[in-house]
């Protein structure tokens, strides 16, 4: 239930001609404002802001979440695969157009960094799975969707019925650009939304709605200065620019939107990370500032945290589906799990239980399987090789 508070917007019985949110005062929309600060704090967010729907800035100058002309971007096509970015055309940069009515956006952000979670000591151990920090727990799309609606339910209570739409990473929502106007953070020079007290290490989400609510000051000053640590990270630079990923060179998205073979020469530069990169925000600065999470469903599930990349590669396709359930890693399927793994044990020291598992599969039905096993057989035969070389 909503706080108590020392007014109540929803006495009023609305009219059919108006509802009651449209003949609110300034005060009565200022003071709802805070209360839904206030509540959504309640709910978990570590974050709420609100902004407008014009996005004018993002759409048409070098000022949007890639820090370049979206179309330009797209036309470069460092979006590799991800044809979504382009499907829905403005209705990315137009709120209003994906959900008509809209007249603000309820912008949130909610941590998800686990406890006692050793990213850097798994990155340093090459026999280990690395996956990022976000997929080690329960899938956070439904989590915060249904936080969002609950946030919606204890406004409805005030006001009575007003007109939403809550999204969590899945539509044409610029998110990133939605949450600077916010005022939640700056664009770092990896593209990722930065806050000064919190870091990268957190999800984002959106309350699209048609209450005329005051908006918060953007997010106007950057920290990054000179530092360019997260640029010098990644380990297949495809940080081209301040602020501009080519996806096609990125880690996340080799592992987890590209649908086919991982390229050849990215294929080392991945190391043993198998679902997803955080080496960009592992390196910022601004990492040190962040929170612990307090939800327990974002805590690691079936030692995805510490595993070895024999012990996941062993899995059958029915174990990986029951161990996988409820996760983001699902969505990669059974397939292309294996070929990231296999990229993973190619890369990893040389040992006659690499070779085992690897050649257990060697003739795996999915060509795609078989190509990156190959592929990593070869690179244990040249460490293998090279260890006799160096004995003898």
């Amino acid at each position: 239930m909503p706080s108590s508070t020392t007014f109540s917007l929803s006495r009023n019985q609305p009219s059919r001609e108006h509802p009651t949110h449209e003949r609110l005062s300034a005060e009565q929309l200022r003071q709802l404002a805070a209360l839904i600060k206030q509540w959504g704090r309640e709910l978990g967010f570590q974050q709420v802001g609100i902004t407008d729907t014009d996005l004018n800035d993002h759409e048409s100058h070098l000022t949007n979440w890639l820090d370049t002309h979206l179309t330009n971007w797209l036309d470069k096509g460092y979006h590799g695969e991800m044809g979504f970015m382009a499907k829905h055309g403005t209705k990315r940069t137009r709120p209003d157009e994906l959900e008509p009515g809209t007249r603000r956006v309820i912008s949130v952000r909610m941590d998800y960094l686990p406890a006692e979670v050793e990213s850097a000591k798994v990155l340093g151990q090459p026999s280990r799975a690395y996956v990022s920090r976000y997929a080690l727990g329960r899938d956070y799309h439904k989590l915060m969707r249904k936080r969002l609606a609950q946030l919606a339910k204890h406004i409805e209570q005030e006001v009575g019925k007003f007109g939403f739409r809550a999204f969590v990473d899945s539509a044409p929502v610029m998110e990133r650009a939605l949450a600077q106007k916010a005022g939640l953070g700056w664009f770092g020079k990896n593209a990722m939304l930065l806050n000064p007290k919190a870091g990268s290490l957190f999800f984002l989400g959106e309350l699209y709605t048609d209450l005329p609510l005051p908006v918060d000051a953007p997010f106007a000053q950057e920290h990054c200065g000179s530092c360019s640590a997260c640029r010098t990270a990644c380990p297949t630079g495809a940080i081209v620019d301040d602020k501009v990923v080519d996806s096609r060179k990125c880690i996340s998205y080799l592992t987890i939107e590209l649908h086919g073979a991982i390229p050849v020469e990215y294929r080392r530069a991945m190391g043993n990370r198998v679902y997803g990169c955080d080496d960009c925000q592992l390196v910022c600065p601004f990492t040190r500032f962040t929170k612990i999470t307090q939800e327990e469903d974002f805590s690691p599930r079936h030692d995805l945290d510490r595993a070895s990349l024999i012990a996941l590669f062993s899995w059958g396709e029915e174990e990986f589906l029951d161990k996988t359930a409820g996760s983001p890693i699902r969505r990669i399927g059974y397939e292309r799990w294996l070929r990231n793994l296999a990229v993973g044990l190619g890369n990893a020291p040389w040992s006659d239980a690499v070779e085992a598992a690897l050649w257990a599969r060697r003739a795996y039905p999915s060509a795609l399987v078989r190509e990156h096993v190959a592929w990593a057989l070869d690179e244990q035969r040249h460490k293998r090789d090279a260890r006799i070389a160096t004995r003898a």
